[in-house]
């Protein structure tokens, strides 16, 4: 299992750094045969990421009342919190639940599923991933409800067109190793339409994602995020920014919207989270982990962050 506090390699740009870190731990694949009339809702994904690719024919696709729009082939999908969504063969064509619907198992992780009527087919391939990194989930915490590629529409590099093309092979033609090959695939295919979007969407310039891009904001980022069991001062963090105290206060606050020690405290109580949840190492251990080392001044600052002791959070969250 991956270590929360233990995820970036050093070399990279601070987003490049977070981008190496999406690196999915658990997937499912389902390959979609369905003839119209057609229509599936698919339930919220807790935790977890929707990936789709249309490989012939067309979906309709809705999220609530925001989203509404033709997916055609070649398109590929993102939905990042796992959002209910409906998908049919055309508007207002009826909808069942996707857990009423058989599916074929051909191994452990992947399925056909055949569905719909006899008229005009569509096939699309649907991968449900989750990231275990702790800076691969407060990533996605800043990504919208969907991002669409429309990867053989648009203007890109012939390898997007290609890659999107083998998925539809491979998804087709399971072959030995076949699973490999998607999840890798998969992992290349959600940077890049992650990427698409950094570059393209207004709301991916402000904010956490904005501090990662800057050249010495993201420094004290990647600093916190790879070594959040240093003695961290204002200073000391400062100086991985390679600015002056007051003027590397004055940014950090305002391109992350709290300080750069109130970041510190919460990243190290995420970590802490995750590591009682993940792992059997006890509370003392966790609290040095995370650059306390004293267990009753962690307890203090776990409880201040997450309104409950430690302890009892794993334990509440081992009971679900």
């Amino acid at each position: 299992m991956t270590d929360p506090t233990t995820t970036l390699p050093l070399g990279l740009d601070p987003l490049s750094d977070t981008l190496h870190a999406l690196r999915m731990q658990g997937t499912l694949y389902c390959r979609a045969e369905l003839r119209a009339p057609w229509g599936i809702e698919i339930p919220h994904l807790d935790g977890l990421m929707g990936f789709l690719v249309v490989t012939s024919g067309r979906v309709w696709f809705e999220v609530g009342n925001t989203v509404a729009r033709w997916l055609e082939p070649g398109s590929l999908t993102l939905i990042p919190h796992g959002v209910p969504h409906k998908m049919r063969d055309a508007p207002g064509t009826k909808v069942v639940p996707l857990n009423s619907l058989p599916v074929t198992p051909i191994t452990e992780r992947y399925e056909i599923l055949q569905h719909g009527g006899t008229g005009d087919q569509t096939r699309a391939t649907y991968c449900v991933v989750q990231f275990d990194s702790q800076i691969a989930r407060q990533f996605l915490t800043h990504l919208p409800e969907t991002i669409f590629y429309q990867g053989w529409d648009q203007e890109t590099d012939g390898w997007m067109e290609s890659t999107l093309r083998y998925v539809t092979r491979e998804a087709a033609n399971l072959r030995p190793g076949g699973e490999t090959v998607l999840t890798r695939l998969a992992d290349i295919l959600i940077i890049q339409a992650i990427r698409a979007w950094l570059d393209s969407a207004p709301e991916a310039r402000q904010g956490w994602l904005a501090a990662l891009r800057d050249p010495q904001i993201g420094r004290a980022l990647a600093a916190i995020h790879r070594n959040p069991e240093m003695p961290w001062s204002v200073a000391s963090i400062a100086k991985e920014a390679a600015l002056s105290r007051s003027v590397f206060s004055a940014r950090f606050t305002k391109l992350v919207g709290q300080s750069a020690m109130t970041y510190l405290t919460n990243w190290r109580m995420s970590a802490a989270t995750s590591l009682l949840e993940e792992t059997d190492l006890t509370v003392a251990m966790i609290a040095e982990r995370v650059g306390y080392s004293s267990e009753p001044a962690f307890g203090r600052a776990f409880k201040r962050v997450h309104g409950i002791a430690p302890g009892l959070k794993r334990s509440a969250m081992r009971a679900r």
